[in-house]
């Protein structure tokens, strides 16, 4: 059962001589040869590291010469399908389109992962091109990967954020921790939907080299994890300074190292958290969610919270009504500019050529069509004074004039939300997020809660997050039969 054991008691385990990083992995393997390909056919991972084994046999040498990268040492992980690493896999963002694109370098949170001698042990499917390909297609479903089932026997349906393998392979047991990404919604709802930790940092703490992008100024990768410790563990690495990505420069200052530091039991005792109520609470469909996290609410308050409720958004109506070009104008110009840099590795060059290619295959490519892709093929770029206005206004509500102004003006350390209620917020704002389960519902459905603050306010989220998971008193469990 070693799919049910956090990062630290693995590294323990090896430590001790009980487990050795080729016996987890190859445990890791047949729980996917059994759930992900057979049993349940959850189909969350589309492809294994053919190379994992001899890579976790390796760090087992290593270990046994007395060299220890740190605490992720041997632990195989998942990789999202937009994540390009330079060992063989594919990197399709779910796209048949991209199928044969083979990146010949890792992406630098990749690098980073490798040096600290995590096993990658594959990658998982994704809504393709992280939903934005039709504006009527399933989360669950890529046309290079085809439908992801929901491990609870639920669905990942329309609007439920592209994460959902990383998500659903984290909440089967298929791997210690999976990387995620979100644009906006990606992360937060996956997890909240699977029962599991979702970590979505502040754009530009994490690098964004090598991942395929969707809105470059909003673009973050994550962790999606059984446990608040597993997920500040991976942040502990993820984070840090990429000379490819400039926008890491800003976010230098802000670095901790080590994240785990910040896990504190006791840290919700006087913590201020805001209850921001109107446009995140109260959505049609979601009643059973919203008792679950009526009654997380109770808990923060009986662990010694100050709940300060409403604490609502100022901006939090404008926001919801907002219409912005950000997402076609970048889309089209960071795809291109994604399959340009991978050279002769590249299938295709542009997104007009994606958009040929699924024309010419219908069946297989267009299930859902392809209208959002089409729309930002047909903008101009980013050199025009419609798309820094765009701009300009989104971080301006969502930032100073929304969560900045909300926690100023109550004194906050976070506010609180159903799962990816507010994930245009967070999107936008490009502001952290940490997702945690709160409990399941009658039917079985898991719902969870986000914590949500301030740029570079990982560490203490981490630890209200890591807290609330004690008071709540319960474990990440596994569905049913998994």
């Amino acid at each position: 059962m070693w799919h049910t054991h956090g990062i630290a008691e693995l590294g323990q385990a090896m430590a001790g001589g009980r487990l050795s990083a080729a016996e987890l992995t190859q445990h890791f393997l047949d729980r996917i040869s059994a759930l992900n390909h057979a049993g349940p056919a959850l189909n969350a991972v589309r492809e294994v590291n053919p190379r994992a084994l001899d890579i976790a046999r390796s760090l087992d040498d290593e270990r046994r010469a007395g060299q220890v990268r740190g605490p992720l040492h041997g632990i195989p992980v998942l990789l999202k399908d937009n994540i390009a690493t330079g060992d063989g896999m594919a990197c399709t963002a779910g796209s048949l389109a991209l199928a044969e694109l083979r990146p010949r370098q890792d992406a630098e949170l990749v690098r980073r992962l490798r040096a600290a001698g995590a096993v990658m042990l594959g990658k998982c499917n994704m809504t393709e091109f992280a939903d934005y390909l039709a504006d009527v297609m399933p989360s669950e479903f890529s046309s290079a990967g085809g439908v992801v089932r929901h491990p609870h026997g639920k669905r990942y349906d329309r609007g439920g954020g592209s994460s959902v393998g990383p998500a659903c392979a984290v909440a089967a047991g298929l791997c210690v921790a999976a990387i995620g990404s979100e644009t906006q919604n990606s992360i937060q709802t996956p997890a909240s939907q699977s029962g599991v930790v979702g970590l979505k940092p502040t754009v530009g703490l994490v690098s964004r080299t090598g991942v395929v992008p969707l809105a470059t100024s909003q673009d973050t990768a994550g962790p999606l994890a059984r446990s608040v410790a597993d997920a500040a563990l991976l942040l502990s690495t993820l984070a840090g300074v990429d000379l490819g990505d400039s926008l890491t420069l800003s976010a230098a200052p802000h670095l901790h190292g080590d994240y785990t530091r910040f896990l504190d039991p006791h840290a919700l005792h006087g913590a201020r958290i805001g209850v921001p109520r109107q446009v995140y609470f109260g959505r049609p469909g979601q009643e059973a969610a919203e008792t679950l996290i009526e009654q997380a609410i109770a808990t923060l308050r009986a662990a010694g919270a100050i709940i300060v409720d409403p604490a609502d958004v100022p901006t939090a109506h404008e926001i919801a009504r907002l219409r912005s070009s950000v997402f076609a104008r970048e889309f089209k110009a960071g795809l291109n500019a994604f399959l340009a840099a991978q050279g002769d590795a590249a299938p295709l060059r542009t997104l007009a050529d994606i958009i040929a290619f699924n024309t010419a295959h219908p069946q297989r490519c267009l299930q859902y069509g392809q209208l959002l892709a089409q729309n930002a093929d047909r903008t101009n770029g980013l050199d025009e004074s419609a798309y820094y206005a765009d701009r300009l206004r989104d971080i301006t509500l969502t930032r100073e004039l929304g969560i900045d102004a909300v926690c100023r003006q109550y004194g906050l350390d976070a506010l609180l939300t159903p799962g990816g209620a507010a994930a245009k917020l967070t999107g936008k704002a490009g502001y952290p997020a940490v997702t945690v389960p709160a409990s399941f519902a009658d039917d079985g459905t898991p719902a969870g809660v986000s914590f949500i603050g301030p740029a570079f306010s990982e560490g203490r989220l981490l630890a209200l997050a890591h807290a609330f998971e004690h008071a709540r008193g319960e474990l990440t469990t596994l569905p049913d039969g998994l």
